[in-house]
């Protein structure tokens, strides 16, 4: 079973635009996806829609059974704010004693702050899918006041310790302002023993798992990205 959280900054997207992406890995991977309809900003600030993340996860976990499914064969899953959600959910789980997950699989993950410095944030400011203002307006929004950017539950790659952690898929693509954070995530999962694999795409831009239907591309990314999670959760 793998729990999906939808990108969007934590503020836009919803149910409805990752349907047909929760439909499709649930059907390759051969798995329950349960999409999570978590809180948006600005109406809910962090740390919102990680505690709405977090709930979602222990109670799939202690209904599985009832519902058909193995609760010991459970993943997380997300794209964007979604992938930063789903990163943040590990590390929850592992910090309070929560539910064993057994995969991760992170498209394109938000990991840290927009203004870390990051290059690929000067590379593809604008006229990509995904812009740098975009990125901040979506922080502004969903930050409180006096936020930490220590904070590892904000900014997963800020983590002291990630070890421990399940095994992952970390997707990236080249033409994005995200792609660096996600290669360092990737990097320092490994660093810390655990088991990554990471898919760079050289000719892809920011949310190319949505695109799937009009890229080929795409169409195989999503295909790698559920056979993945089948392995994962096998």
């Amino acid at each position: 079973m793998t729990l999906y959280f939808h990108g969007g900054g934590w503020t836009v997207d919803d149910l409805d635009t990752h349907d047909h992406l929760c439909r499709r890995l649930a059907s390759r991977s051969q798995a329950v996806v349960v999409s999570v309809a978590y809180r948006l900003a600005p109406e809910h600030p962090y740390p919102a829609a990680v505690e709405d993340a977090y709930a979602a996860t222990n109670w799939v976990a202690a209904i599985g059974r009832e519902r058909g499914v193995d609760p010991a064969r459970l993943a997380v899953a997300g794209d964007s704010a979604g992938g930063n959600l789903a990163a943040v959910v590990t590390l929850l789980c592992r910090d309070r004693h929560g539910p064993a997950v057994r995969f991760q699989a992170l498209a394109y993950p938000v990991t840290d702050h927009w203004q870390a410095g990051h290059a690929s944030y000067g590379q593809y400011a604008e006229g990509y899918t995904l812009t740098r203002d975009f990125m901040k307006w979506a922080f502004e929004n969903y930050l409180p006041d006096g936020f930490d950017r220590a904070d590892p539950y904000l900014f997963p790659l800020r983590a002291p310790d990630l070890s421990g952690l399940p095994a992952a898929l970390i997707v990236t693509a080249e033409f994005d302002p995200l792609r660096d954070e996600g290669r360092a995530y990737a990097e320092r999962l490994r660093a810390a023993g655990v088991a990554v694999e990471h898919l760079h795409l050289g000719d892809q831009m920011h949310g190319l798992l949505l695109q799937e239907a009009n890229v080929n591309r795409a169409h195989g990314a999503v295909d790698r990205f559920a056979d993945a999670l089948r392995r994962g959760l096998a």
